[in-house]
């Protein structure tokens, strides 16, 4: 704007000379109306407080700019905030509860996760890969179809999570504890299972093609290991000797678990 205001602008003709330039009557109304904008428009463009006033908005809009980039890291720290709060006021509780998009946007801005407690939340296609989650509480949550490719779950609470469909490739799980955890159909390939517990999980049709260190799995007893996928050699036998399963039908398996109190319901094992 102040490049404009410093053009100087073409004196305005006089009236008679503008009205010349039409022939017609009708128009001199909308001309005259034009010839005075005119007139008004070069008269101002000589003010040198306009001048002005165009080099203070542009100042303006550079200080705005400033500014604006200054409190980025007080904007993103608000938004952490306002994010760890949602996840917060809604721990214990079932339900989504906003903490799908909270859990998200932390792990887009890289921030760890250690800890977190969303045990019993409604989180189905909540995608967390590559994030940083050692002992966190997922106990009993509805994980289904949900995305943890390449995450840290050292030590992660799995405890009856409904963990159907969820992508775990390449996720280290070691230490982790995923006792009577519902993993039919999950993709667990290149996963490191160290130490993990899978006491009575369901590993039903659970791709496990080159998962690591499968022979320091923690505990795999009662473990139901059928339609198992792409299983590395000798994993079945090793399973089987150290109290796996290999059984198709969800009743004779739970007549093998006993008259334990289940701690999955049972239309996770339909």
């Amino acid at each position: 704007m102040a490049e404009e205001v410093d053009e100087p602008r073409a004196v305005t003709p006089s009236w008679r000379e503008f009205r010349q330039r039409s022939g017609h009557a009708w128009l001199v109304p909308f001309l005259f109306v034009d010839w005075v904008c005119a007139r008004l428009a070069w008269n101002l463009s000589r003010w040198s407080l306009l001048k002005v006033l165009a080099y203070a908005e542009t100042f303006s809009v550079l200080v705005a700019l400033v500014v604006w980039v200054a409190e980025v890291g007080d904007r993103t720290q608000q938004r952490h905030y306002q994010a760890w709060q949602v996840i917060n006021t809604a721990q214990g509780k079932g339900g989504n509860g906003g903490r799908i998009d909270a859990l998200q946007e932390l792990n887009a801005d890289h921030v760890v996760l250690i800890g977190v407690d969303v045990a019993g939340a409604f989180l189905q296609n909540l995608r967390l890969d590559g994030a940083q989650l050692r002992r966190a509480n997922f106990n009993v949550a509805d994980l289904r179809n949900s995305h943890f490719h390449h995450a840290g779950l050292q030590d992660v609470e799995f405890t009856s999570a409904n963990l159907r469909s969820a992508d775990l490739r390449d996720a280290d799980l070691m230490d982790a504890d995923l006792t009577d955890a519902d993993l039919t159909a999950a993709n667990l390939r290149h996963a490191d299972l160290r130490g993990t517990r899978l006491e009575k999980a369901d590993l039903r049709r659970a791709e496990l093609g080159d998962f690591r260190d499968w022979e320091q799995i923690g505990s795999i007893h009662l473990a139901n290991i059928h339609g198992a996928r792409n299983t590395p050699t000798g994993f079945q036998n090793w399973a089987i000797q150290h109290g796996a399963v290999d059984e198709p039908s969800t009743e004779r398996w739970n007549a093998l678990l006993g008259n334990a109190k289940p701690s999955v319901p049972p239309t996770t094992r339909d």
